[in-house]
């Protein structure tokens, strides 16, 4: 592990771990309505981002390992077809749900520093990938995007017409 991604890792672990906390304990069932339900579908939708890509390594990355991350080719199907860091966007989601759920200002605050975090994650990993794959993730690259999910299902749908 590069001292990039133990940083990261830290990092995360901390804020992202306290934004959890603070929103268990400071969770109001008496706020808006519309906003806690838009934050547990949102939620929902992490989960979607979260699980898909384990199944969608397992089954199209060739795995070499014992961890369903260690694939040996670019995989650039199914979930990986939407976006090329889905985890990641999964963390980030959740970043957004939480303050939608709690509508407190330490979660929504705890919630952008994890964000960050997570985004800035994602081009660590492109790094290793770039390493790891050379130019067919290069060029993956260049056809999936980040994390922009609405993109990434936009392009999807209009390159199957």
């Amino acid at each position: 592990m590069t001292r990039k991604m133990l940083l990261v890792s830290i990092l995360l672990t901390v804020v992202a771990g306290g934004q959890i906390l603070a929103a268990w304990l400071l969770y109001n069932p008496l706020a808006n309505t519309l906003i806690i339900n838009l934050g547990w579908s949102v939620l929902l939708l992490s989960a979607i981002f979260g699980w898909l890509p384990i199944f969608t390594f397992r089954s199209r990355g060739n795995i070499n390992g014992r961890s369903y991350t260690d694939t040996t080719i670019v995989v650039n199907s199914g979930i990986y077809g939407i976006v090329r860091h889905p985890q990641y966007l999964a963390g980030m989601l959740i970043n957004i749900a939480l303050p939608l759920i709690t509508q407190h200002g330490l979660v929504l605050l705890l919630g952008l520093l994890s964000l960050v975090v997570y985004y800035w994650n994602t081009f660590i990993e492109e790094e290793e990938n770039l390493r790891k794959f050379g130019e067919p993730y290069r060029d993956y690259q260049s056809k999936v995007p980040r994390v922009n999910f609405l993109l990434g299902l936009f392009r999807l749908v209009h390159q199957k017409k």
